[in-house]
């Protein structure tokens, strides 16, 4: 198998599934000493496209884990807009240090019907988006190093052209986990949506830019008129650390996650790789 071009995908609301994504697609362009391109998938704009890649590409595949699968109103622009022709890949998901239950075998699964040949996956523990709690700072240099090496057992399969069977753990059709809250029952924030303190907003109009649901409004970075996923892009990208949500199911539900899930009650979790 002649792979001409390296490609690493992504929608990384936050960033931390851009680093793992893009570590993998480098390590592979360097093993194979070809060109290297990203394409940022987590903007609305760049979900419009349809991205179409050839057989002689190797595309690295990334997206983060919203309640135990793919974020449901991204799952149609990866079922749709992702078209190969048996293009090799790999999916790699991120989670937040609580486990990422079915989000890889549905991966898996969509790159397949896609027209993809996946080759191998990765399930790597990142900072949590809700909160710095939760496998703070990674991925950091000890898992990149740790991704960097399994590029080179990916390229062993790619040159060599040897046949894959990987058997990816749950299931792709399985429903979403269930968010609880600090009473063990439901979280019901699916309407909950940042908040702005205008003591420190100066307008800048980060927020709007940057949200992967287009949600803000860019004439009054205030409003939230579209929807929400609580992916913290805004949260996390204000200079001026002016947005936040106050919703008590949310902030429930983040409480619930640092009490059984923090670093210090769970240990350093490996990264879970498959080929």
């Amino acid at each position: 198998m002649k792979i001409e071009r390296i490609t690493a995908l992504y929608w990384s609301a936050t960033g931390n599934t851009r680093q793992a994504t893009v570590a993998l697609g480098q390590a592979l362009a360097e093993q194979l000493s070809v060109p290297f391109r990203t394409v940022n998938f987590t903007l609305p704009q760049v979900r419009r496209r349809i991205h179409a890649f050839l057989p002689d590409e190797f595309v690295v595949v990334g997206a983060p884990t919203y309640a135990g699968k793919l974020p449901n109103k991204i799952l149609p622009d990866f079922t749709s807009k992702l078209v190969g022709k048996q293009t090799p890949c790999a999916a790699v998901v991120t989670y937040g240090n609580r486990s990422f239950d079915n989000s890889l075998a549905e991966l898996w699964a969509v790159l397949q019907k896609n027209g993809m040949n996946p080759m191998g996956a990765a399930a790597v523990p990142c900072r949590h988006a809700f909160t710095d709690a939760l496998a703070a700072g990674r991925p950091d240099e000890e898992d990149l190093a740790t991704i960097r090496d399994f590029a080179k057992k990916i390229v062993a399969h790619t040159v060599l052209d040897m046949a894959v069977s990987v058997r990816i753990p749950g299931q792709a059709d399985a429903p979403y986990y269930v968010p609880r809250g600090m009473d063990g029952q439901p979280a019901k924030f699916l309407k909950a949506k940042p908040k702005t303190d205008m003591s420190r907003c100066d307008a800048c109009g980060i927020c709007a830019d940057i949200c992967p649901m287009g949600a803000i409004d860019k004439n009054d970075v205030a409003a939230v008129p579209g929807i929400c996923i609580k992916c913290q892009a805004c949260v996390r990208s204000c200079p001026k650390q002016a947005k936040y949500f106050d919703d008590p199911a949310f902030l429930s539900h983040v409480d619930m996650l640092k009490q059984h899930f923090a670093d210090s009650i769970t240990g350093r979790k490996k990264i879970s790789f498959y080929i």
